[in-house]
């Protein structure tokens, strides 16, 4: 006679959801999402309880064109290795390096009113060289090399600085490209120029290959996996310092700099 096999009802497990947000500024530092601040947590996310997909939830207005790469890689490395597929929700805005992390997706998702795209690269500063004039102040700087002081906010713009710029510009905007085309494919528009810095809204953006659908977690991931699927969600620990508020200052200057880049989309 053969084993017989049991089961037992209480020990059965629902199919489970792992959650990873990836909200804010990509950037290094304490405020920034980086590779080496998320890396724990997307290690986590794929390894930990079997998993039967990963949602990314993304509210970005863009940063750092290499850390976008390298989170987006890390996410495509594991998704690759544990063989699980990856669905992005975007909420207000996954713009510029935000975009770059939601096609680390095999889906994305937006709301009606999610702002999607901005597939450039842009470099913002201040030219402050008539200020110090106007002061009186004279600004004394001694290099060695003769770009050492390439695009100084504090010295009139150069026409030979800007064309490096652009020069230097050219190839990481060749990069995005390249990865929003490898990722999304045959689902782009292809009668529609994409990859001006342009941005569109909802439906905009799923007509025209950006996104997939409108949809949000919960009821996208139930229709998916069933009404009991769990989620596990999972996210970056604050540090001792930043919970006793003891990085007062530079998160002031970092939240500046963060409140530029959000209002560019009017949020």
């Amino acid at each position: 006679m053969g084993a017989m096999a049991f089961v037992v009802p209480f020990l059965r497990r629902h199919p489970a959801v792992a959650v990873i947000r990836l909200s804010g500024v990509i950037a290094s530092g304490p405020r920034g999402l980086s590779d080496a601040s998320l890396a724990p947590v997307i290690e986590r996310a794929f390894r930990r309880r079997r998993p039967v997909a990963v949602a990314l939830v993304v509210n970005s207005p863009g940063g750092s064109a290499a850390q976008s790469s390298l989170i987006a890689a890390r996410i495509r490395r594991l998704a690759e290795e544990k063989k699980l597929p990856v669905h992005a929700f975007v909420e207000d805005v996954a713009a510029s390096g935000g975009y770059w992390l939601a096609t680390a997706a095999d889906e994305i998702w937006l709301d009606e009113n999610s702002i999607v795209g901005s597939i450039g690269v842009i470099y913002a500063s201040f030219g402050l060289d008539r200020l110090l004039a106007k002061q009186g102040v004279d600004r004394r700087v001694h290099t060695a090399g003769e770009s050492k002081s390439f695009m100084d906010p504090f010295a009139p713009e150069r026409p030979e600085d800007v064309a490096r710029l652009k020069a230097l510009q050219g190839p990481i905007h060749d990069g995005f490209i390249g990865h929003v085309k490898a990722r999304r494919g045959a689902k782009l528009d292809e009668g529609r120029e994409l990859f001006t810095g342009d941005v569109w809204v909802g439906r905009q953006a799923v007509d025209l290959g950006l996104a997939d659908g409108i949809g949000h977690l919960v009821p996208m991931m139930k229709e998916r996996f069933g009404d009991k699927v769990r989620f596990l969600p999972y996210g970056r620990r604050r540090s001792l310092l930043r919970r006793l508020g003891a990085e007062v200052v530079g998160e002031a200057l970092g939240a500046v700099e963060e409140r530029a880049l959000w209002a560019r989309f009017g949020l």
